[in-house]
């Protein structure tokens, strides 16, 4: 359906945690939050969008680290994606973390807190980081997460949209979207409308099979007469965007 993803995220991994004997209740799982706020809160899955600033010439040492001991901490939840950033910044890490909705985040919190394997493992990653940024978003009532058709790039594109909400620019985001999915221009993985962080961001997710197709699909984009109309509709409501190019991590469920 246009405007939709097709699809949803596979499970790409098997939680390890009855091996290790840790689980979180069920119970703390379906408990309601009263954190939330938004017409997302029935739905309650909510997504931690997670951005590292790592040490100049210490990110081959940072990915290694991490790609040999994040087994560890993806037995609590699931991982949607971890990813370089190769272009619109330098020396980043992104990943995206899904829970069932904030009570099932603090109850694996809780959890991860008191894994003294993993606990062990963090001083000799931070010690490679700079700063961490961290945002709660939720997947846009219209979107469901995508799925890659194969081993490629992404692009993160950020909007920082003029205070009001959805009610005031969701229409005309939709069609923007919209328009660059009817002609495939890239594949949509997930629109993501923050909860908690700089608020009226929206995080748009697209798969490409590379660089250069990614680079073609935006100049197809610009010479098509729909996409230039819904675009320049949207723009009354934008207050800035920037964009990253993402590389994904050997270890990354979406690849």
């Amino acid at each position: 359906m246009l405007g939709f993803c097709s699809g949803s995220v596979l499970c790409l991994f098997r939680r390890t945690a009855a091996a290790r004997n840790i689980r979180v209740q069920p119970s703390l799982r379906q408990a309601r939050s009263p954190f939330a706020t938004g017409p997302r809160q029935d739905v309650g899955t909510i997504y931690e969008l997670r951005t590292y600033d790592i040490k100049p010439a210490k990110t081959k040492e940072f990915l290694e680290l991490v790609s040999k001991n994040i087994n560890i901490r993806v037995a609590h939840s699931e991982m949607i994606g971890f990813w370089t950033v190769e272009f619109g910044s330098m020396n980043k890490a992104f990943h995206i973390w899904k829970y069932d909705n904030f009570a099932h985040r603090a109850a694996v919190r809780k959890v991860v807190l008191n894994d003294k394997e993993w606990q062990e493992k963090l001083p000799a990653i931070f010690a490679l980081l700079n700063k961490q940024h961290m945002e709660i978003a939720y997947l846009v009532p219209w979107c469901e997460l995508g799925i890659p058709p194969k081993q490629g790039v992404y692009e993160l594109v950020t909007y920082q949209m003029k205070p009001g909400g959805p009610a005031l620019w969701g229409k005309s985001f939709k069609a923007a979207i919209d328009a660059h999915i009817s002609k495939s221009y890239g594949k949509l993985i997930g629109v993501f409308h923050t909860e908690y962080g700089l608020l009226n961001t929206v995080q748009v997710l697209w798969w490409f099979e590379n660089p250069d197709s990614r680079a073609a699909g935006r100049h197809f984009a610009h010479e098509d007469a729909r996409v230039v109309a819904a675009v320049r509709e949207n723009v009354q409501f934008l207050e800035s965007q920037q964009n990253m190019l993402l590389i994904p991590a050997p270890f990354s469920p979406l690849k």
